[in-house]
């Protein structure tokens, strides 16, 4: 799979972007501020829908702007695809395929396939569950698009929820006993039903992500502690949650039985808090080295290669499928010593596309032979513009 052309406009710094891409390596040459990570950013969002730099839509619309647009040509074994997306302020996004309106923005899921490295990774190391759940989901829902659709429903039914816990949970404190009881088992039945699609397809993940994870981090840092992950929820039993076992289809209504039985246990405390209590949105991934997680006891060096080896082990997982997913690398060379460059770049040399940004040429390892083009920002101050020119 590879990205044969991609198009911008209002996009971040971009007023309008053309680029033609190959397969191979291209390098994405510049300074911090010159535009070259939005390039890489605009790839990655019409894979995820989603920025791995920000939480919203709105800081990627151009100031000034009401709407951004990105568009791609994919070629997946010798077949192309157009896709379109288009960021409104205010307003829904709508999507295209082949020029064509989609119902839904999601529909265009796994039409391009992507594993993106960045800085920002360190934070699923040392950052919050919210930030390993999103790593999982979002994994998870490139091997099965289907799951945005889930996801979408779960987050939905855990708003609603929340909001008539709070309602139920005053009216009781007051002595006013109203109907929202009897809703909650309504919407008790949504969350789980939600829930257990969601949380069967993270433990299956969990369980064929284990030894690409184990085999990267290895490779990474050989001298290191060995790694490991678990999936971890407070509503599961420990027997589910073994990186050993393998999920079948059918445990789906097995966990959504589970989370039924938990949601009645938790009622009172969740009428007292206002707060959903159980569900797969209180999960995590857990990350060890050896006998310790690996939040609180790595060291950078070791909180660096288990970021990389969670990518690394993505990629390897979505490329069993049969289809190699564009590999993005931003501006990760110049924070990797020898031994993560190198394993980096020979995961990189194998890949049918990589996109990787970096401040200087140098930053590159010369193995990987890119393409390099020149991002530059040109203008006055006040109309500030960039451009990408050939830099080989």
């Amino acid at each position: 799979m590879h990205v044969r052309a991609l198009s911008l406009r209002d996009f971040r710094s971009w007023e309008a972007a053309e680029v033609e891409l190959s397969a191979g390596r291209t390098v994405f040459l510049g300074s911090n501020g010159n535009g070259k990570t939005n390039l890489i950013e605009a790839v990655g969002y019409l894979s995820t829908l989603g920025s791995h730099r920000v939480a919203a839509d709105a800081p990627l619309i151009r100031i000034g702007a009401q709407k951004a647009r990105i568009g791609a040509t994919v070629v997946n074994t010798g077949r192309e695809l157009r896709v379109d997306m288009e960021l409104n302020q205010g307003a829904a996004n709508r999507a295209q395929i082949n020029r064509s309106p989609v119902r839904r923005p999601r529909e265009i899921l796994g039409i391009l396939q992507t594993v993106l490295f960045a800085p920002e990774d360190l934070s699923l190391v040392r950052g919050d569950p919210g930030e390993r759940r999103r790593f999982l989901d979002e994994l998870a829902t490139a091997r099965l698009p289907r799951l945005a659709g889930v996801r979408a429903d779960y987050d939905k039914v855990l708003r609603q929820r929340s909001a008539l816990l709070k309602t139920a949970g005053r009216n009781a404190r007051s002595g006013n006993r109203g109907a929202e009881l009897g809703t909650l088992d309504v919407w008790d039945g949504h969350l789980a039903a939600h829930g257990a699609v969601l949380l069967a397809q993270r433990l299956r993940l969990v369980h064929e992500l284990y030894p690409h994870l184990a085999q990267a981090y290895s490779g990474i840092a050989p001298e290191s502690r060995p790694a490991a992950i678990a999936y971890r929820s407070a509503s599961l039993p420990p027997e589910l949650l073994d990186p050993a076992r393998s999920p079948q289809p059918e445990d789906e209504s097995a966990l959504e039985a589970i989370l039924l039985r938990e949601l009645a246990a938790a009622r009172s405390k969740e009428l007292e808090r206002g707060v959903c209590l159980v569900g797969p949105h209180r999960d995590d991934l857990e990350l060890m080295l050896g006998s310790a997680p690996a939040k609180g006891f790595a060291s950078h060096g070791e909180s660096w290669s288990y970021a990389l080896a969670l990518r690394l082990a993505g990629f390897e997982l979505l490329r069993s499928a049969g289809t190699d997913p564009v590999l993005i690398l931003d501006d990760v060379f110049a924070e990797l010593d020898r031994r993560r460059r190198t394993a980096l770049a020979a995961v990189a040399a194998g890949a049918e596309q990589v996109l990787i940004t970096a401040a200087v040429a140098e930053d590159v390892p010369a193995e990987l032979e890119a393409v390099p083009l020149r991002v530059e920002t040109t203008g006055a101050a006040d109309h500030r513009a960039s451009r990408i020119a050939d830099a080989s």
